[in-house]
């Protein structure tokens, strides 16, 4: 069975899934040799690559692939989950965890022992104390103890953030807040997470921002774009990626082959098919050796 955890969030399925909104410790996944390790926001490599594939960092831990299971690290490199579980994310701000156990998806608390378990066919991370899972194809939201505060109604739901999560009803995508109430009427082709204020959608054919009020704030004028992560947020041009600042400003000019969220300062992104990081200054910490 197909594992669920597409949400709304794929406005650019070329971006990173790894960003969840909390701490990173500073490290992040590179490849080398075929096998994962992590570097620090100044590039120098302390984790040595041995892993099969990797994830961010969140609150000291992370998700890594050991052949065909997923577990967790620490900051050290050392496993503190074993390798058990067919997908992970990184924690949440809220402490849990989204991982997939045969065919069904649940949530794990810091000590690998589930919070929630694993009987939902769709779900997403934790935000704001809440969680949208699937229910018979429907979506809602549960708390941290798996009891529903919004009864499965939607035809999609992604996490909250900042007090409002993106639903699709029908073929529109609008807000609700954690009332289940909805506060921005759905109207868009895509919609994304708010952050700093801003989230966004696609309308027209082109991606732009809106406020927490509904109103665009940065109009839509992009091939592609993701969430505001670090002030920035990246967005595609023809087939090149940059990063905008609140105001829609380029901070670093469209050049990249892919480009992900910024973390800690830093950012993934890819130039002839290798992954590298830049700095907010557009600077290259960390490429891999030829």
């Amino acid at each position: 069975m197909k594992i669920n955890r597409i949400l709304l969030a794929g406005v650019l399925p070329v971006l990173l899934s790894w960003s969840c909104g909390s701490s990173g410790n500073g490290l992040h996944p590179v490849a080398s040799g075929g096998r994962y390790g992590y570097i620090d926001h100044a590039g120098k490599l302390v984790i040595q690559p041995q892993f099969d594939n990797a994830g961010e960092f969140s609150d000291g831990m992370a998700p890594v692939r050991l052949g065909d299971k997923w577990g967790y690290i620490d900051s050290k490199g050392k496993l503190a989950i074993a390798p058990q579980f067919e997908m992970a994310d990184p924690f949440s701000s809220d402490g849990l965890a989204l991982v997939g156990l045969a065919g069904k998806l649940g949530y794990i608390k810091k000590s690998g022992q589930f919070a929630v378990n694993p009987i939902y066919e769709g779900a997403g991370a934790f935000g704001d104390h809440l969680a949208p899972v699937a229910v018979s194809g429907r979506w809602g939201y549960i708390d941290e103890k798996g009891a529903f505060a919004v009864n499965p109604q939607f035809d999609e739901a992604a996490s909250f953030s900042e007090g409002m999560a993106a639903v699709r009803i029908g073929n529109t995508h609008g807000y609700i807040d954690k009332s289940g109430r909805v506060v921005i009427n759905p109207q868009f082709e895509i919609a994304g997470d708010f952050h700093d204020g801003r989230a966004v959608v696609k309308s027209g054919n082109r991606y732009g921002y809106i406020g927490t009020d509904g109103k665009m704030i940065i109009n839509p004028q992009f091939d592609g774009a993701g969430d505001f992560e670090d002030g920035l947020a990246v967005v595609s041009v023809g087939q090149r990626f940059g990063y905008i600042n609140k105001t829609g400003k380029f901070e670093i000019n469209p050049q990249f082959d892919k480009a992900g969220s910024f973390q800690d300062g830093v950012a993934p992104v890819w130039v002839n098919g290798r992954q590298s990081y830049v700095n907010k200054s557009g600077k290259f910490i960390w490429q891999p050796a030829v």
